[in-house]
């Protein structure tokens, strides 16, 4: 169950820097602006956390990474491990390392692969033959499969509670947090942005931070910017078992799982995700056309009601009309329970300790995803003083604190952490990824 905190109900007139989202990403911007002693408020149209940030899996991982997103990610995974320290919360973050089994030859090259390149980049993994398997994995079904990769300082967190302690820090040290306070739009002033605008009233302020998850395309398209963002629909499973799968979070081809400090183990299925069949999808077809072709495997295209639903949905509307922030607070698609009973069934042939399985919940959620599976965080060029921290495609657990990170630099003008140029919104242009005109 998500963690609910204490926030504030009094809009200031007035801020250094306003967030929009309170998302991982929105909330970690937060905590390091409030840390540098900036006067930062974040608006959030629901409550902390509670999309996607607390519906994901809770891994925290390097292995698997685009070489792209490696480094932003590699420095996420340093201010996990030191971030309940330095902030006096509790994140449940545990180095517990993970682990990728292979059973195909398909699957055997791709971490191969990347083993190779973690070699090249001075990255600790450990190849693992069926033996080395079966001690790293006591509980796995003996040779079944035929390799693993392992990184010993991965990790895993809880994301109920995760962004919320965040939150609270960002509290502690100064920041404003609504929550029920959605952002309409903002405004400029000489070229400039002036104002944000939200349904409780006006913040003056020279900066922004957009992080509103799958909400992000929508936003900037009201101001004409055609960000391309599309949403992914993940579903996950609470269970309990009466063995001992050990600690470690471990994904297979069809499988995933990772234990829970309440002592169950949160399921679901890797690499099935579905993409709903939207408006969008028809206005973006061809930026994400290659992405499609690619990962064709990875991705269950469907049509439902989604596409009335979004069809329905107004694309413009004046800062002082009621918008679609309002009327839907919290993004809460229904569980796919089939998705979730291939998981289980697939898990129980790799760890036979899963085949007694007991599902106490299920839960989905949607994932903000670009083109290229890299998310965009920096100025959007067409508004100067906003800048944009989303499209984190899967990643943004793990990956956000150091997005945060990065974001609150470039905000504050100070030298940034990680380089920013993979993560610029203008990439999308110079591969042919991002379309003129309004969204």
């Amino acid at each position: 169950m998500l963690q609910r905190i204490e926030t504030d109900t009094q809009l200031p007139d007035a801020a250094d820097v306003v967030i929009i989202g309170g998302g991982i990403a929105g909330v970690t911007a937060t905590l390091f602006l409030a840390e540098a002693g900036l006067k930062v408020v974040l608006c959030e149209k629901g409550v902390i956390a509670g999309e996607q940030s607390s519906r994901n899996w809770g891994w925290v991982r390097q292995m698997g990474r685009d070489p792209v997103e490696l480094p932003l990610t590699m420095g996420s995974l340093d201010i996990w491990r030191g971030m309940d320290k330095r902030f006096g919360i509790d994140t449940g973050f545990r180095e517990t390392g993970i682990t990728y089994v292979c059973r195909t030859p398909r699957e055997v090259k791709e971490f191969a692969d990347w083993a190779d390149l973690a070699d090249r980049i001075g990255m600790a993994s450990e190849r693992l033959d069926p033996a080395a398997l079966a001690r790293k994995l006591p509980a796995i079904a003996r040779d079944r499969f035929k390799f693993g990769l392992h990184t010993k300082d991965d990790g895993r967190a809880e994301p109920w509670r995760a962004v919320p302690q965040m939150a609270m820090a960002a509290r502690r040290l100064g920041a404003t947090i609504i929550e029920n306070c959605a952002v309409r739009g903002v405004e400029t002033s000489a070229g400039h942005l002036s104002e944000v605008v939200t349904e409780k009233g006006r913040i003056r302020t020279e900066r922004a931070i957009l992080a509103g998850g799958a909400w992000s395309r929508m936003f900037l398209g009201n101001k004409g910017v055609n960000f391309p963002q599309l949403k992914l629909h993940g579903t996950v499973a609470r269970v309990e078992i009466d063995g001992d799968a050990g600690d470690m979070p471990v994904g297979g081809g069809d499988f995933a799982f990772r234990k829970r400090l309440d002592g169950g183990y949160t399921v679901a299925r890797r690499n099935w995700n579905v993409a709903q069949i939207t408006p969008d999808s028809f206005r973006l077809l061809g930026t994400y056309l290659p992405t499609l072709m690619s990962s064709w495997r990875e991705i269950q295209v469907r049509l439902n009601g989604e596409f009335l639903k979004e069809a329905g949905m107004p694309r413009k509307w004046g800062h002082d009309q009621q918008t679609t922030f309002e009327k839907i607070r919290t993004l809460d698609p229904q569980p796919m329970e089939r998705y979730n009973r291939h998981a289980l069934k697939n898990l129980a042939r790799a760890f036979p300790v899963f085949a007694g399985a007991r599902m106490t919940h299920s839960w989905a959620g949607l994932i903000d995803a670009t083109p290229d599976a890299i998310p965009a965080i920096g100025p959007v060029k067409e508004i100067p003083g906003l800048f944009l921290s989303s499209g984190y495609s899967g990643h943004g657990f793990g990956s956000g604190p150091g997005g945060g990170q990065l974001v609150s630099d470039l905000v504050r003008g100070v030298a940034p952490t990680f380089d920013p140029k993979p993560f610029s919104l203008e990439r999308f242009t110079a591969k042919g990824l991002r379309p003129g005109g309004a969204a």
